[in-house]
Order: C-alpha cells, then sequence, then structure tokens
C-alpha cells in the first residue's frame, strides 16, 4: 500500500516510463549494433538475424524498442515545450501527457501492422 501520503499522478508516472524507455532504447542499441554487425559479416549472418527479428519475441521486441522511440521522442518534445514555459497548466500537462502516449501507441501499431503485413501476414 503506498499510504495517505502519496498517491501516483500522471505526470509521476509518465516521467517513470520517460526512463524506463530510456533504458528500453539502450538495449535497443545494442540490437541496432548486431543488425550492423549481422550485415557487415555477410549475407548468411544477415539472414540468422532476419529471422530472429521474423519470429513473435523477436517482433515484440522490435516493437517495444518502436514505441520506446516514438514515446522519448514525443515527452521529450513536451518538455521541451514545459521548459519555455508552455503547457505546464494542470489540464494542459495532463491533455499533452495523454497524447504523447496516444500517439505512441497509435505509431507502434501502426508500424506492428505494416511490419506483419511486410512479412505476408505471418
Amino acid at each position: 500500500m503506498i499510504g495517505p501520503y502519496y498517491r501516483p499522478q500522471l505526470t509521476s508516472m509518465l516521467s517513470i516510463l520517460h526512463r524506463i524507455t530510456g533504458v528500453a532504447l539502450s538495449a535497443g542499441a545494442l540490437g541496432f549494433a548486431w543488425w550492423l554487425l549481422a550485415t557487415a559479416a555477410g549475407p548468411s549472418r544477415h539472414a540468422v538475424f532476419h529471422a530472429v527479428l521474423l519470429t513473435l519475441p523477436g517482433t515484440a521486441l522490435l516493437l517495444l524498442v518502436v514505441f520506446s522511440l516514438v514515446y522519448h521522442w514525443l515527452n521529450g518534445l513536451r518538455h521541451l515545450f514545459w521548459d519555455a514555459g508552455w503547457g505546464l497548466e494542470i489540464p494542459r500537462a495532463y491533455a499533452s501527457g495523454w497524447s504523447v502516449v496516444g500517439i505512441s501507441g497509435v505509431v507502434t501499431a501502426g508500424i506492428g501492422w505494416a511490419v506483419i503485413a511486410g512479412r505476408g501476414g505471418a
């Protein structure tokens, strides 16, 4: 139980999510490095990477990294607006927070659909 003194707010939860997505992007950078190394190593190594990426866990990890990238970028823009003094009022802070989450979800779903459709729906 959190107790009577603190109740999580949307802004605090989005701040925590921003940190989590930053860590996920670091892991995604390792995947990107693996892709670069596999591509440089030749077609057979690239085929192995591609086969792993097309599995259900591989696709899920790819979409997690995509969500992390989109969310982290949009939330960073939101913070830049805050630094300029715009959107600090509670209703605007909540509206922009929900917008960042929603847009990130829609973009990730769109990319996920494109990835799945691009591999023949398998």
